[in-house]
């Protein structure tokens, strides 16, 4: 039956082969990618609405409710129990995954990951887990890309243009809005694209928010009406506000990577979820807004228009009554939403910071413009439309994605009329946060290992070439206490004029022998036994990591004006040499393939 299969999807292939155009192919496939990540976007959200629902319809608005001490520790368990038991491979940071893939340029995605992290989400974020379905969605829909283009023995160039018809469709489809999905695609994950690859991008974009549209109705995700028109004497505030949400982005980001570090060295999962559990849990308990996606806290303040109403985001905390604390609250929320999704990561739960940048840019442009009324600095500012801007604000900081944000908040809300400002928030927050960091939330961890593949084409080239491809280790090792005698001996068995100095016993590089130092007396053989090679080494110039990219080798030695440099491990012991023609003739090699892709 299995080989009845194989054939039957073999003779499906030579048909298409024989009848049906690659690039039209593309087409088709494309369409299929977005009809099948429009309905795992809506299966995702559908599970995590009737979870949140299940566990929280009964609380009481007037008082604290301590179940929220107890859903996030079991939404975070139950999810990493199914990872480590089930999935058995990481999920997480999906779009980092997607960035890999399409760094290495291959396109493929583990076949797992159709499923496992739309499941692992919806159990996160039901029960608490303070991070957004987007990202794990984003993953989903790149690896149905992925995995219908292998089935069909696609090409890797392909195959990679499938992975962002994937990422588009699943955005366009978990947020209707199929402009933005095509800009996430083109700014974030797409290197290096061809026009002829927006066709595809765009059908996979449409056919998503289609079939969304076609199930859940065509209302923006975000009701919001504009009350009061934007007037540009506001510009100065709207930059200011850019500002803000660029320092906010980098707090975000900086944060984030530091909280991540703190859960990455506790190699337990059992402390991690301890850890994670009991962050989470006291930082929901405290502020309730923080369960979840947050989008319920985004509606309110979108379409709030009164203290009384306003007060509301209160609701179920122990801050409840409270209405002159609101900024207050707020402002810890904003401070504290960084803890709150590490603790769900990396507790073991499975989200994306897609939410929580939305989340917390909402808060923020309220905060601005609340805080701007309530002290009269300048003329009324709305507080919904700088929500809303805010909302693109740290969108565009967090992801370094400007486009993204203004098209994703405009279709998300229908908030066109606001156009203008939300491109000068955008830019001016995008400014602001590249100034201190130059890779987005997502390049960030490649960029930190030295995988991350860039526009720069030197860089990306030197980006794909590997460490151990270069390492030449065919140089004569001796010893400190060896004399010149037996260094003589050394360099009749070797036809390198450089020897690298080891430690006998640990093999820690100590330093080097170049020939040339010792030309003029190795031929007198009355000094053989007077000198050792100790008194004879050198330092090395430099040293090169086993571990540095090789950027940070180029750079090593430009520094050094050397032509060879010894490389060690973590621990200082010697692995080999790394010479100049060896990296010259390796780039040459990569960038012919390179060129060719």
């Amino acid at each position: 039956m299995k080989g009845e299969k194989l054939s039957l999807l073999q003779r499906c292939i030579k048909w298409r082969e024989a009848n049906i155009k690659e690039k039209q192919f593309i087409l088709i496939l494309s369409f299929l990618v977005g009809i099948f990540t429009a309905f795992a976007a809506l299966i995702l959200k559908f599970f995590i609405h009737q979870i949140q629902n299940f566990l929280t319809d009964n609380f009481n608005a007037t008082e604290a409710n301590y179940l929220y001490l107890v859903y996030p520790v079991v939404g975070i368990f139950l999810a990493g129990w199914f990872v480590r038991n089930i999935v058995k491979d990481d999920i997480s940071h999906g779009v980092t995954k997607i960035l890999y893939a399409i760094s290495r340029r291959q396109g493929r995605i583990k076949r797992h990951n159709i499923w496992s992290s739309t499941i692992a989400s919806a159990i996160s974020i039901g029960f608490g887990g303070s991070v957004g379905a987007e990202a794990p969605i984003v993953l989903t829909g790149s690896a149905i890309g992925s995995n219908l283009g292998s089935v069909f023995k696609m090409e890797h160039r392909t195959l990679m243009l499938l992975v962002g018809c994937g990422a588009a469709g699943a955005i366009a489809g978990i947020f209707k809005a199929p402009i933005a999905g095509l800009v996430f695609t083109l700014e974030v994950l797409m290197i290096d694209l061809t026009m002829s690859s927006l066709l595809p991008l765009l059908i996979s974009a449409v056919t998503a928010a289609t079939v969304s549209y076609i199930i859940t109705g065509t209302e923006a995700m975000f009701k919001f009406h504009l009350d009061q028109a934007f007037e540009l004497e506001r510009i100065p505030f709207v930059i200011l506000l850019g500002i803000f949400c660029g320092l906010i982005s980098l707090y975000f980001t900086r944060a984030m990577n530091s909280v991540e570090g703190v859960f990455g060295k506790l190699n337990n999962p059992y402390k991690k979820l301890a850890f994670g559990g009991v962050m989470l849990s006291i930082l929901i308990f405290l502020f309730p807004p923080l369960y979840g996606e947050g989008y319920d806290t985004i509606n309110l303040l979108l379409n709030g228009t009164s203290a009384a109403e306003w007060d509301t985001v209160m609701n179920n905390s122990m801050f409840y009554g409270y209405g002159n604390l609101l900024l207050v609250y707020l402002m810890l929320i904003i401070l504290l939403k960084v803890f709150a999704s590490s603790a769900t990561n990396g507790g073991g739960g499975c989200g994306g910071i897609f939410a929580p940048s939305l989340y917390l840019g909402c808060i923020a442009g309220f905060v601005f413009s609340h805080f701007s009324n309530d002290f009269a600095f300048s003329a009324y500012l709305p507080e919904k439309n700088f929500a809303l801007m805010g909302m693109a604000g740290v969108m565009s900081g967090v992801m370094h994605a400007p486009l993204t944000g203004v098209f994703l908040i405009a279709e998300l809300t229908g908030g066109y009329d606001l156009f203008l400002p939300l491109m000068i928030v955008s830019v001016s927050s995008y400014l602001t946060i590249i100034a201190f960091e130059p890779h987005s939330i997502y390049s960030m961890r490649l960029a930190k290992k030295g995988q991350l593949l860039t526009h720069h084409k030197d860089k990306a080239v030197l980006t794909l070439m590997k460490m151990e491809n270069v390492v030449e280790k065919d140089f004569v090792v001796v010893h400190p206490e060896m004399d010149l005698g037996e260094l003589v001996k050394a360099i009749a068995a070797s036809h390198r004029n450089v020897f690298p100095v080891t430690d006998k016993k640990t093999g820690e590089l100590l330093g080097i022998v170049l020939l040339d130092d010792i030309r003029n007396i190795m031929f007198r053989q009355e000094l053989y036994h007077r000198f050792t090679v100790n008194k004879l080494m050198t330092s090395a110039p430099a040293k090169i990591f086993d571990t540095d990219g090789m950027e940070q080798v180029m750079q090593t030695f430009d520094d050094t004006k050397a032509w060879n440099l010894p490389v060690v491990d973590e621990e200082g012991r010697y692995q080999g040499f790394v010479s100049k023609s060896k990296i010259f003739n390796s780039y040459r090699q990569v960038l012919v393939h390179f060129s060719e892709d």
